[in-house]
């Protein structure tokens, strides 16, 4: 789905959103109260610039805009391969988006993301997996790192996580697999407002991805992982 269409379905024809180059930018209106909604398209691959302008955007709703949810509109293939951006720091600019959404939060923000195509590697996890939950529609795709990836870092062969990945979500790419696991809190599907409307209101506010991968199987341990960490503190 391309991100005006999304928005005219989230919030109507007349939604006040922009795009700017790969940044999609605006306040929108929903049943009359006003969300800051930052979002990124065209499979963006994110950059210090783009970086920099998502934390911007986040940290003057903070300091404008008290309580005001986010919503974050997802598409992104990863972080910017470039020697410019990894000279300027692109880590630290990824980091600095995501400690800014961690601060809305602790303020009183509501932030949420969204899915709507395409989510990637440190793209997605500076953004989506920073949320207070995040959610993704039906068609989206999601992964973190591809397979012939994953065997050049694991050291197993690639046709042995393949084999894995049909029976275990963490090895495997797709949406459906990132519900099962709990970074994806749920798809939405349908009326699109509506879904919007009650993740507003039920969204977790404390980070409950671990008891959800355990409830859902596809990650039976790490919550039992975090319980005896917490235990030997």
């Amino acid at each position: 789905m391309q991100w005006n269409a999304l928005a005219e379905a989230l919030f109507g024809p007349h939604h006040g959103l922009k795009a700017d180059g790969d940044l999609v930018l605006g306040t929108a209106r929903l049943d009359g109260a006003e969300l800051t909604v930052i979002g990124t398209t065209h499979h963006a691959a994110i950059g210090v610039h783009l970086a920099l302008a998502q934390a911007h955007a986040v940290l003057e709703t903070v300091r404008s805009h008290p309580s005001r949810p986010i919503l974050l509109l997802i598409d992104t293939q990863g972080q910017q391969l470039r020697r410019r951006d990894e000279l300027l720091g692109i880590n630290r600019a990824m980091a600095h988006l995501g400690l800014c959404l961690d601060f809305a939060r602790r303020q009183g923000h509501r932030v949420l993301g969204l899915v709507y195509d395409q989510a990637l590697s440190g793209g997605f996890i500076t953004s989506g997996l920073i949320a207070d939950a995040c959610y993704a529609l039906p068609e989206a795709e999601i992964r973190v790192m591809r397979l012939p990836a994953m065997a050049r870092i694991t050291k197993l062969p690639e046709a042995q996580l393949e084999a894995l990945s049909h029976d275990n979500p963490v090895f495997a790419p797709g949406v459906g697999n990132y519900v099962a696991m709990g970074g994806v809190q749920a798809l939405w599907q349908g009326d699109l407002a509506q879904a919007l409307r009650d993740a507003l209101v039920h969204a977790p506010r404390s980070d409950e991805r671990a008891e959800a991968g355990r409830a859902r199987g596809g990650r039976r341990l790490a919550a039992e992982v975090v319980d005896r960490v917490l235990q030997a503190a």
